[in-house]
């Protein structure tokens, strides 16, 4: 099959970019040809609340020029209008819950725009996945059929490497913006205990806030942008990763941390409560209540026995998934709607 996925992104340690990256893996492994449109290799311009809508309107022009395809699979609203001008059967996933994360960063009137856009981008396509149950049953109640296929690491390559920099170490790894929990996460750092060291991996809007606090704060160590494979290292060498979104999808970190045996506290939102089971695999806790997150990284660095019976209950469900099993649920939807 000729395939193109469109994306915002196709590299870094964000969910979708890790999700297309592994996804055009697979399909190439399995001898399709694959070609990716993203923001590296079409027009944005790099300012905040600029970089979607501007890779929206180029990848839109980009489109024009594109050969036929049997596959178009757009991730997220915004290739969602490159998707609608190229031939070929079109897919759409999206990633969480587009309208509600655009209201928590930029307001209702926003969130309002996106709903009305994001009802049309589903309509472009042949047939519309979604990666958790959460935005399942939320778009169902819109009276959109979508089909669930979540999120998922290739858990033969992850790096074995362990980087461990500190006796006590947690770790948080992800996009530095709102909906991640930045706010908490700050808090978070603030009220750490000092013999235990915290290493932030990210960029995004928050990101100087991370970097001020490490310099009030021996403790704090932000370490910016860092490739995927240390980015894995450092969270295989960690006894805890510490996640507090205000809303989530099936989180690929969340997934390698799961596949690192790296005790998790996280947040009870979204596609979280369907990979962690509180106190049976990890740990669940409101996303804004820093003092209990505070209060169960102490709790959880002076338990061992207790990190790795849930790292080790986390470790037994990764399985799911793995794109072994994953990928071939896509290309039995690719070859599903190639038949219609």
């Amino acid at each position: 099959m000729e395939i193109l996925l469109i994306s915002p992104t196709q590299s870094g340690i964000g969910g979708i970019a890790q999700h297309v990256q592994g996804l055009s893996n697979y399909l190439k492994d399995k001898g399709h040809n694959v070609e990716i449109m993203s923001s590296e290799n079409t027009f944005t311009i790099p300012i905040k609340g600029l970089k979607n809508p501007s890779f929206m309107i180029s990848s839109y022009l980009k489109s024009k020029f594109k050969k036929n395809f049997d596959i178009v699979h757009a991730h997220n609203i915004p290739s969602a209008l490159a998707m609608k001008n190229i031939s070929g059967k079109k897919i759409l996933t999206l990633h969480g819950i587009f309208s509600e994360q655009i209201d928590q960063l930029h307001g209702t009137t926003s969130g309002n725009v996106s709903e009305k856009y994001e009802k049309n981008a589903i309509s472009w396509a042949d047939l519309t996945t979604v990666i958790s149950k959460e935005a399942f049953d939320y778009y169902s109640k819109k009276g959109f059929q979508t089909i669930k296929i979540p999120n998922a690491i290739n858990i033969e390559k992850l790096n074995k490497y362990e980087d461990r920099r500190y006796p006590k170490q947690i770790i948080f790894a992800g996009r530095l913006s709102k909906e991640k929990g930045t706010e908490t996460l700050l808090k978070i750092c603030n009220d750490l205990d000092e013999e235990l060291d915290l290493l932030i991996i990210g960029d995004g809007p928050e990101k100087d806030k991370f970097t001020n606090i490490q310099l009030k704060k021996k403790n704090i160590h932000f370490l910016g942008i860092q490739s995927h494979e240390k980015t894995i290292s450092l969270i295989k060498g960690s006894d805890i990763l510490v996640q507090p979104s205000l809303s989530e999808g099936i989180s690929t970190t969340l997934l390698e941390a799961m596949a690192c045996k790296t005790c998790i506290i996280t947040s009870n939102v979204g596609g979280n409560l369907e990979l962690i089971k509180n106190q049976e695999n990890g740990i669940l806790i409101e996303p804004l209540d820093h003092k209990l997150f505070n209060k169960t990284i102490n709790h959880m660095m002076q338990d061992k026995l207790l990190r790795k019976k849930y790292s080790e209950s986390a470790f037994d469900k990764i399985k799911e998934y793995d794109w072994i099993n994953i990928g071939k649920k896509y290309l039995e939807l690719y070859q599903s709607v190639l038949s219609k």
